[in-house]
């Protein structure tokens, strides 16, 4: 079967991936899995390791800062505490020296910032590729007694922070400013281009932890509803979904509606996704942080993963490629 650009199919990481692999080490507690994201690896009497891998192309990530911080997501969504990262490098053959240095001092100002160290990793030139590719490893800890494994239950809230599609909407602006300015207003452009959006959720994530959340899933490629069918898959469980209760900005709605995506299924970093018994209580608390987010559905008893609009319902399927790839083709 050919594949797409964007992540692989379900069907194809089930079957090609998934099914390829054994489990050996009794210390791997959680390892490869669909909507997983993270792997736990036992290293003392009530302490585990937490590692995950992020691989960022350049075109899509328009600063090592950000690239550090999609790697320390993945690490903060599983309660643990980020450690350090090991970035791989991959640069193409007209790098410059220069060019190598800028990316690591960018990474290493992530890491100040974050209070992690770069703990190793790899550099080359490939011939393979033109232009350059960050693949980053985040490395963390977690005592066992706040790990969220528990699984989920039925009428546990789903709470949304930030804005659908906002991380697409931005970087569809910036890169596509000419072509836009020829149906919207400078203002309009002005006013995304503008947004100094932090895609960091280790603050929301920190505020869900405190809160007692059952489940948190940081929201990237594939969108919103990549998220929600990634973390249904994870946990064996289904989900309905109010789809006006999806926070979305105009601008993101009107820039999709221009490159003819859909907005719900654009890349979203800086939103995370959580699981509670009170979400209510939990919007709250994150709205006193400053940190938008609304309830936006539910989990249910089968494992249907339905979406509502109005009258209409609708069944999901699994994500395909992000939608910020169709813009570029």
């Amino acid at each position: 079967m050919e594949m797409k650009i964007g992540k692989i199919p379900e069907m194809i990481l089930k079957r090609s991936v998934l099914k390829q692999k054994k489990h050996r080490r009794a210390e791997v507690q959680v390892g490869l899995g669909s909507g997983l994201d993270a792997s736990f690896i036992k290293v003392g009497k009530d302490e585990t390791m937490v590692l995950s891998t992020n691989p960022v192309i350049a075109s899509f990530c328009d600063t090592p800062e950000k690239a550090v911080h999609i790697a320390m997501n993945n690490i903060v969504v599983k309660g643990a505490k980020p450690i350090g990262i090991l970035p791989t490098i991959l640069l193409p053959p007209d790098s410059k020296e220069e060019d190598l240095r800028s990316l690591m001092q960018g990474l290493e100002k992530a890491c100040d910032e974050l209070d992690i160290e770069i703990i190793g990793g790899h550099t080359e030139v490939a011939v393979a590729i033109n232009q350059p590719v960050l693949s980053i490893t985040g490395v963390g800890k977690i005592k066992d007694m706040y790990r969220l494994d528990e699984g989920l239950k039925p009428s546990q809230e789903l709470v949304m922070t930030q804005w659908a599609g906002w991380e697409g909407a931005v970087i569809l602006a910036k890169d596509n400013r000419m072509l836009l300015s020829e149906r919207y207003a400078t203002d309009f452009l002005d006013n995304i281009e503008e947004e100094t959006k932090n895609i960091s959720v280790r603050e929301a994530a920190k505020i869900g932890m405190e809160h007692g959340v059952k489940a948190m899933h940081d929201v990237t490629s594939g969108g919103i509803f990549g998220a929600l069918w990634e973390i249904a898959s994870a946990y064996h469980v289904g989900f309905s979904v109010d789809l006006k209760k999806i926070p979305i900005r105009q601008e993101t709605v009107e820039i999709s509606e221009f490159f003819e995506l859909n907005p719900y299924l654009l890349t979203s970093r800086g939103c995370l996704l959580f699981v509670t018994e009170h979400g209510n209580e939990l919007v709250s608390k994150l709205s006193i942080a400053g940190i938008h987010a609304a309830v936006i559905g539910r989990i249910t008893a089968n494992q249907d993963k339905v979406v509502i609009n109005d009258d209409e319902t609708r069944f999901l399927e699994p994500p395909k490629e992000d939608e910020l790839s169709k813009a570029y083709k």
